[in-house]
């Protein structure tokens, strides 16, 4: 979760890296005394995300700066708009741009890209699916990726491996290994778990998709299932389970899936291989 404790102990750790000892180039150029203003510009069209992290980067270097955010995060934005001002001492602003940036881009880049899988899943008949996201994030910065897909309109999966249940095609070579098949692996874990935790099973084939109902899974992900399949498979859980698809999920193929009924599309790609939105800070 992206509380402001998170954001200003990433904003800290991400200054010190910066500017341990300070900025060499602003204190030797700049008087200390001078003032000005800058603006955050969009140079394409997105999604914002991180304007509290922006913010967080100016104000921890000087609380004497000013940002007047004229959008909110998760509102869309064009090429051109002001998306922000910031006013106060020049050399704070200059010391803290980069960092306020590095954050705003690749959220705003996340959004955006959770914003377009939204949409074209939303379009395709018959859907229902949400888009989630994947533990593929940055260390140390799923928080502000997981924010930013929210951002975009898409859902948060499992925060790590301490929320849910997700048994992997690893998980279960090791139990078939010690004599359990899917559905006896399942009931096993569902006694060795308190009741409120969500199971959720990786199945790679139709004949997995029985045994992972008889063991009681919460949700069964359906990974690399052809359409074909993916369609045959909805129609087995028949609401029995909650149904994610993934694997490789492009812009491209998401409509059809989402059309076959599915629940769920998890995207490993929208934090994992983003592109940063460009932004700029223009002096008035």
């Amino acid at each position: 979760m992206l509380t402001h404790l998170v954001i200003e102990d990433a904003v800290r750790r991400a200054l010190l890296e910066d500017c341990p000892t300070g900025d060499v180039t602003s204190e030797a150029t700049i008087p200390a005394d001078i003032t000005g203003s800058v603006r955050l510009r969009a140079r394409e069209d997105g999604v914002l995300a991180g304007i509290d992290v922006f913010t967080a980067a100016f104000r921890t270097v000087d609380p004497g700066i000013r940002v007047d955010a004229h959008a909110r995060d998760g509102e869309r934005f064009a090429a051109g708009d002001v998306l922000a001002e910031v006013d106060g001492p020049v050399r704070g602003i200059l010391t803290a741009e980069r960092v306020a940036l590095n954050f705003t881009q690749r959220m705003c880049g996340i959004a955006t890209m959770t914003r377009r899988f939204v949409d074209a899943v939303d379009a395709a008949t018959g859907s229902h699916a949400r888009i989630t996201d994947t533990r593929k994030t940055v260390p140390g910065l799923r928080p502000f990726d997981r924010h930013a897909v929210v951002c975009g309109g898409g859902h948060n999966h499992r925060y790590g491996l301490s929320d849910a249940v997700l048994v992997k095609d690893n998980h279960l070579a090791a139990m078939r290994a010690a004599g359990l098949d899917l559905a006896a692996t399942l009931r096993h874990i569902r006694s060795q778990i308190g009741h409120t935790t969500h199971i959720e099973v990786e199945i790679d084939g139709l004949d997995q998709l029985g045994m992972a109902l008889d063991g009681g899974a919460d949700t069964i992900m359906f990974d690399n299932f052809t359409l074909q399949d993916t369609r045959r498979g909805v129609e087995l859980v028949d609401g029995r389970a909650l149904v994610e698809a993934s694997g490789t999920m492009t812009l491209d193929r998401a409509p059809a899936v989402a059309a076959c009924g599915v629940d769920l599309i998890s995207v490993g790609a929208l934090t994992h291989s983003v592109r940063a939105i460009d932004l700029g800070l223009d002096w008035r």
